[in-house]
């Protein structure tokens, strides 16, 4: 047997690979983080964070200082830009089912610093920057990795390997696996500006989904800015679509004023509804986007991804303490149905109500949601899956 460096290696240290070396480094289960970049990203990505999520960090006292970055959301709404009717989420219905009834909006990277900042005196985790890995090469023993660090080629073994490395994941390339699914045809334009929309539209929650005469944007409040998701109209190219005039043009088009907006960052995103047949490959298993990527519509990825990270570990555990390997095949069996029917096809559901063009159509799916909202049971029934709860207590229920 060749000797082993770690009982666990994960790669990336995104929000999915430092939340699963958090709950291993608890367990005293010895760990090491590989992730490509020399320093955690600050990019935007995610920005949601769900109520089971919140639990779930809150019990090792990781929540809190995460709200403190954040704000509070107890409302979300879908609305129609030109008439202001809208359908409002209430979140307080979730009020005895989560220590969190409400949405927080906080940048995922802020999670990333909490969870480092976390595992900067850890005993079991050892996270090296600027590894990139190159090769994973596992028989009946282990797992052998092997990644460039600073010019230099190295290997590491371990027990286990977590791909957790994200949607262009290198883990899954290597060993060849294939997310299977589909990719929009549109491309979503994400703009940051620090206007304050909410001093201008009436009843404007922290986020809102927005339907206008003949398109769609999208409003989602963080502490310092709005992040506004756009789209190109029409036969507009997407260089067209990014071009300062443009995205001033559709912002001035959410509300008009006599100066230009101040434009923190453009970023353009294609969208995707992609899953892995399977979560595990003999040693080694996927979690987060290396498994699963869906549109942000809901913002359940990365939510997701920190929820297969709590449940693939608590697998981990079992099996290095005696329990039968096929502990990481339940994993696959609780987490990937509920990727596929709760996060997928809800995300899908999202995206394609507003994407949806014809005023009519409209009408009615407007006056659907508001009789459906009238009734606090359903209502609650709504905000119990939106809020991925439902989806967590099915996946602990399936064998």
């Amino acid at each position: 047997m060749q000797q082993r460096d770690a009982q666990v290696i994960i790669v990336g240290a995104g929000p999915v690979g430092l939340s699963a070396a958090m709950r291993l480094e608890s367990f005293g289960v010895s760990t090491i983080v590989l992730e490509a970049e020399s320093e955690l990203p600050e990019d935007l990505r995610a920005s949601t964070f769900h109520p089971p999520t919140l639990d779930m960090l809150a019990q090792y006292g990781l929540a809190e200082p995460l709200i403190a970055q954040g704000l509070k959301c107890e409302e979300w709404q879908i609305r129609h830009h030109e008439t202001g009717e809208r359908a409002v989420f209430d979140l307080r219905y979730l009020q005895g089912e989560t220590d969190h009834p409400f949405r927080l909006q906080c940048e995922q990277f802020r999670l990333c610093r909490v969870l480092a900042e976390h595992l900067s005196n850890a005993r079991h985790v050892d996270i090296r920057m600027g590894a990139t890995v190159v090769e994973v090469v596992q028989d009946d023993d282990g797992v052998t990795v092997t990644f460039d660090e600073k010019g230099e080629r190295r290997s590491l073994r371990c027990l286990y390997l977590i791909g957790a490395d994200g949607a262009r994941s290198a883990v899954r390339t290597l060993l060849g696996w294939e997310l299977e699914g589909k990719t929009y045809p549109e491309t979503t334009i994400l703009a940051i500006t620090d206007f304050p929309f909410e001093d201008h539209l009436q009843g404007l929650s922290n986020v809102n989904y927005v339907w206008t005469d003949g398109g769609t944007f999208s409003l989602l409040k963080l502490k310092d800015f709005w992040r506004c998701s756009l789209y190109p109209r029409g036969e507009e190219t997407i260089e067209d679509a990014l071009t300062p005039q443009s995205i001033e043009s559709k912002l001035q088009g959410i509300v008009a004023r006599d100066e230009p907006y101040r434009v923190l960052e453009i970023r353009p995103y294609r969208v995707h509804m992609r899953i892995a047949p399977d979560y595990r490959k003999g040693r080694v298993v996927l979690a987060g986007d290396a498994a699963h990527i869906n549109s942000p519509s809901g913002g359940m990825g990365m939510n997701g991804g920190v929820h297969d990270a709590f449940n693939l570990t608590e697998k981990l555990k079992a099996v290095l303490d005696g329990g039968d390997l096929g502990l990481l095949d339940l994993y696959t069996r609780q987490r990937r149905p509920i990727a596929e029917a709760e996060i997928l096809a809800q995300s899908d559901r999202n995206r394609s109500r507003m994407q949806e063009r014809d005023p009519e159509r409209r009408k009615v799916m407007m006056a659907e949601m508001q009789a459906m909202l009238a009734d606090p049971v359903q209502h609650k029934a709504y905000v119990m899956r939106s809020s991925m709860i439902d989806g967590l207590r099915k996946a602990a229920t399936l064998t």
